[in-house]
């Protein structure tokens, strides 16, 4: 793509995301959105859900400018973010995506990489925020112990805590997230949950969600499939009307929480709907997702 440009002053008033009438092409002509149009609004939470290769990690680089879109407009608080500097724009963002980059440094150094001319008091209140106080007080240094190249020396939680604890040292007004889908221990997973909750609050967030709990937490869904929107509304609304976000996301009773993947043996799994009352068969491969399912006590699997 063209070395992308822009005004360095910001003109938005408020942080609500639009997406108008986007489309979005790769350089080699693969064209992965086509006409989609949402808003995430201020002071709440806009859940992307749908398939593997639906466009959910399209949508949430495109809605930080990584690329500049092929069609449509995208805009925070109504300015046309594709006129806003990229550096600049990025000011308005912390960004909390799996694949986080972590540096041969300490801890301190790796967070305080949210603000750079940040204090060292500053730095551990937003790690403490993020709960990293848990694992960096194990460590000989605490935190001034290094953690190794891309933080090798950590779990995949620990990195996670480190990613969300530069987002509070940032303090942005808006969140672009992406929930870990990798399996984390319960601990792990319990205070990352807890970090995530305080960070977000009063925040623009768009999250890709995995997790029933996030979605069903969310004050709006946006259902990508195909690169297309094919159902928006709340979770509510969806799980009433929509065709596409209850076989992804079934609401049920039980506590019993079952987690097939799109590469397992299974090829064809029965969901009890309580809705319907029908037994439905899920073609996990043919979704190529990964599907939580917390099932009704009716539901058996076999």
């Amino acid at each position: 793509q063209p070395i992308q440009t822009g005004s360095k002053h910001v003109t938005n008033k408020g942080y609500d995301i639009v997406f108008d009438h986007v489309g979005f092409a790769y350089n080699t002509g693969e064209t992965v959105l086509k006409d989609v149009s949402f808003t995430a609004k201020q002071g709440e939470v806009t859940a992307l859900v749908g398939p593997s290769g639906g466009g959910k990690t399209t949508v949430s680089r495109l809605a930080a400018r990584f690329w500049d879109i092929s069609k449509g407009k995208i805009t925070v608080g109504g300015m046309d973010i594709s006129k806003i500097e990229p550096e600049i724009l990025l000011s308005l963002y912390s960004i909390v995506f799996q694949d986080v980059t972590l540096f041969n440094n300490t801890i301190m150094e790796n967070i305080r990489i949210g603000r750079k001319d940040a204090t060292d008091e500053e730095v551990i209140a937003a790690a403490r925020l993020a709960n990293c106080e848990e694992f960096a007080a194990k460590l000989p240094d605490g935190y001034h112990s290094m953690i190794g190249e891309n933080g090798c020396e950590l779990s995949g939680g620990e990195r996670q805590r480190i990613s969300i604890a530069r987002a509070f040292l940032k303090n942005s007004p808006i969140i672009l997230l992406d929930e870990a889908t990798a399996s984390l221990d319960v601990e792990n997973e319990t205070l990352i949950q807890a970090a995530l909750s305080r960070l977000i609050k009063d925040k623009t967030v768009l999250v890709i969600a995995h997790r029933m709990r996030t979605v069903s937490g969310a004050d709006k869904v946006v259902v990508l499939s195909d690169g297309s929107v094919a159902e928006q509304g709340t979770p509510e609304k969806l799980m009433n009307t929509g065709k596409i976000y209850p076989i992804i996301c079934p609401i049920c009773q039980s506590k019993t929480r079952l987690r097939i993947r799109g590469d397992t043996e299974l090829k064809n799994f029965p969901l009890y709907c309580p809705k319907c009352k029908q037994e439905t068969l899920i073609s996990v491969q043919q979704m190529n997702i990964s599907v939580i399912i917390e099932p009704d006590a009716k539901t058996q699997s076999r």
